[in-house]
């Protein structure tokens, strides 16, 4: 039996930026897999090929920290004690139990019991936190702030979770709270010359657990979340295959947001 794969990778970058890509992992452990419905086995629901969407980041200097988890198995974005992110709304848990269309992801009576809840959370979600935190204090150590940067992906039309189409891009500041009003509006504008593109800010993504816990603008920590739409870059059904030739359009896009939040950031503290 070939050993599991590290619960996360941290590449250290030389620039005060973190890019957290916590849904991009695909790995279901065999021993869990068989409590699964069949079909949970294809992990739908992962934000398919941002590493390879997101290639420009060492170019960039940025640290870049990726689960290799499924989120079927924790939702490294999720608070640890699973308060709903979006009251009122359909909600994924920190261990879901529903594919995005709203099926159960369990075959029946074989979703986890607290005791397995718990064992999760240590096992991935605690680690995967730990570096992330570690990750924000050491670039805050050396540069005396930092920007993080949440990466995720979702197919632009899931009714069971919201309604009607998404715009292509969602930038999301938790309302405002997780980074200066500068840097939410250099990405805006990083946009501005790419009007194909739609975009909004705080709309129905306003940024998860990761967001919200870790954007702290008063200690010198910023954190901005971009959902974007699959259909940019890739075929949003099976087999979720990755098209270089449409993302080609959009990767600019993503280079320039990125580049211009993390010279807003900086603009904040070196005059």
């Amino acid at each position: 039996m070939s050993a599991p794969p590290p619960v996360f990778t941290l590449q250290q970058g030389t620039v005060p930026l973190l890019v957290s890509m916590p849904h991009i992992g695909t790995h279901i452990p065999a021993e869990l897999q068989p409590h699964y419905a069949p079909r949970a086995l294809q992990v739908e629901d992962t934000d398919w090929h941002l590493h390879t969407l997101y290639n420009f980041l060492g170019e960039l200097g940025a640290s870049v920290l990726t689960p290799s988890t499924s989120r079927y198995v924790i939702d490294l974005n999720r608070p640890p004690d699973d308060t709903p992110m979006y009251p009122g709304a359909a909600n994924t848990e920190l261990c879901p139990t529903h594919f995005f269309t709203g099926e159960p992801l369990y075959q029946p009576g074989q979703a986890p019991a607290p005791a397995e809840r718990l064992r999760r959370r240590e096992t991935y979600w605690q680690p995967y936190h730990s570096a992330l935190a570690g990750e924000l204090a050491r670039l805050k150590a050396q540069h005396g702030y930092a920007l993080l940067w949440d990466a995720h992906s979702i197919r632009s039309q899931l009714p069971w979770l919201f309604d009607g189409r998404l715009p292509d891009l969602s930038i999301g500041t938790a309302s405002g709270a997780s980074a200066d009003a500068r840097i939410a509006d250099a990405a805006l504008q990083a946009c501005a010359s790419f009007p194909h593109i739609s975009t909004v800010l705080n709309g129905r993504f306003k940024g998860g657990y990761i967001t919200r816990h870790y954007g702290q603008p008063a200690n010198s920590i910023h954190a901005i979340q971009l959902e974007m739409c699959q259909h940019l870059y890739m075929q949003e059904e099976a087999p979720y295959t990755y098209d270089a030739n449409v993302a080609a359009h959009i990767q600019p896009v993503l280079k320039k947001m990125v580049a211009s939040s993390l010279a807003a950031c900086r603009g904040c503290y070196e005059k």
